[in-house]
């Protein structure tokens, strides 16, 4: 979080009984959700269980996928939404939704051009894995988008006066004739009753529940995960109380460059690779397409002795990715005035290494990659020192399964029948991704429908508030 600004949660003196709307969660999508729903006159609250506020969002890296942008116009690039669509169909191993997935890659530029709207400008771009072309948005400092978006998004929530409360559990979603009314939640130690026209839940997913993890992937249990603390898939356990279905709850991301050195795991930003650094193995030697989809480097780094492996890239790439000076802070990044320097220091053969070096900026020179057929973050060759290296490993990750929703993100039950008065948006809905997410869908996906959401509840509030 942007230490220049604090946001300051509201007095639990201040609880009110009753709100028009009520959003479990304060990540990119449940502010998101906020601030549209205030926008079209309805009276939200935000009620969040961890003591801090920003959910897994403050830790996104790289970027906001968008096509057809502005953006991309004026770095001449012409994109479109069906080819946003293709790449995220195939990268998610033609598993998506189509329904949701349609709704996300048509209405990905309006969100942003939303943003914009609210001061919030991403208008730089970068590559992730597994895209065509550049459509990862992020601000033009090059900051990670993470903790960007949810100091820019308080912002607007404080100047917008809506509620926020911390330490706030909900324990259990209200029901009255078949509808979601409101919530159950304890704060400080006292229960409340919040009633509500609507909720929605935007509570995250499930990456750091070491018992659904157990539950559903238990071959992933041991792994370190990049998930902060409260990621523990309390929306779909409260979903499920009143009969709500989960997809695709298998489909666990683990991403490939996570340092797991220090005291606690650190990502390591995939606008990393795509400025333009390399993965090398025990030998100095690169092993894998670096921006291929997040499961195929993965697969790549898990088939290496040790199951770790080595990002390299020199001073140009770190003067595109800040965020490396944050990893250096902490102690991540190794640093050479040679390559030899860094070959020494890791063990590898030096000529070995100094041929990968050649070979690859031979191949970023020629625009080819004929080793691993590479096609993107091909910018700038690696000769400017100093020059760099980062120690990774595969961690868990993101959580592609949860709640069934409609592109409407109204949640549906165990027969497919829509649950009135419930919504949910971003991470703790399953059915977008398929069997894997590209990097930069996520920030995108919080933001496209944390709107739909809060623009679906605005309309279901009408039709409530008529005469039965």
């Amino acid at each position: 979080m942007n230490a220049r600004y604090v946001f300051q949660p509201t007095s639990v003196q201040q609880l009110r009984d009753h709100y028009d709307l009520i959003i479990v969660g304060s990540g990119a999508a449940g502010l998101t959700s906020a601030l549209q729903a205030a926008e079209l006159g309805l009276q939200p609250v935000i009620l969040e269980k961890m003591p801090r506020l920003g959910g897994n969002s403050s830790r996104a890296s790289s970027g906001m996928n968008a096509a057809e942008t502005l953006v991309q116009l004026q770095h001449h690039i012409v994109d479109s939404y069906q080819d946003f669509y293709q790449d995220t169909w195939r990268g998610g191993g033609q598993q998506s939704d189509p329904g949701l997935l349609h709704y996300f890659t048509e209405h990905a530029a309006a969100a942003l051009t939303w943003l914009s709207a609210h001061d919030i400008n991403l208008t730089d771009l970068t590559w992730t894995g597994a895209m065509a072309v550049q459509r990862t948005h992020r601000p033009a400092s090059q900051a990670p988008i993470g903790s960007f978006l949810i100091t820019e998004l308080l912002k607007q929530i404080e100047q917008a006066q809506i509620p926020v409360f911390t330490k706030s559990v909900v324990q259990k979603l209200l029901m009255s004739q078949q509808c979601v009314t409101g919530v159950r939640v304890q704060i400080d130690g006292t229960t409340h009753q919040l009633h509500s026209k609507a909720v929605i839940l935007a509570t995250g997913g499930f990456g750091a529940s070491t018992d659904l993890l157990q539950k559903y992937r238990p071959d992933l249990v041991t792994l370190a995960t990049t998930n902060q603390p409260g990621t523990t898939g309390d929306g779909l356990q409260l979903a499920q109380q009143i009969g709500a279905q989960l997809v695709d709850m298998q489909q666990v991301q683990v991403h490939p460059t996570v340092n797991q050195e220090g005291s606690h795991p650190y990502l390591i930003g995939e606008a990393v690779r795509g400025e333009g650094a390399i993965l090398v193995n025990a030998q100095g030697q690169r092993f894998v397409n670096e921006l291929a989809t997040r499961k195929q480097v993965t697969a790549a780094i898990n088939q290496l002795p040790g199951k770790t492996a080595t990002l390299i890239f020199d001073q140009q790439v770190r003067q595109r990715v800040p965020a490396i000076n944050f990893y250096e802070q902490i102690g991540l990044v190794q640093t050479g005035n040679s390559w030899e320097e860094l070959a020494q220091h890791y063990a590898w053969p030096v000529p070995t290494f100094l041929q990968t070096i050649a070979t690859w900026n031979q191949a970023v020179t020629k625009k080819q990659d004929r080793q691993w057929q590479r096609t993107t973050g091909l910018s700038v060759p690696l000769t400017q020192n100093p020059f760099y290296a980062i120690k990774v490993a595969p961690a868990v990750h993101y959580t592609m399964g949860g709640l069934a929703i409609t592109p409407q993100t109204q949640v549906l039950n165990q027969q497919q029948q829509v649950i009135p008065g419930l919504f949910a948006a971003g991470e703790v809905t399953g059915g977008l991704h398929g069997n894997n997410r590209l990097g930069g869908n996520s920030i995108a996906e919080t933001v496209v429908f944390g709107r739909q959401a809060a623009q679906q509840v605005f309309k279901y509030c009408q039709h409530w508030a008529k005469p039965k």
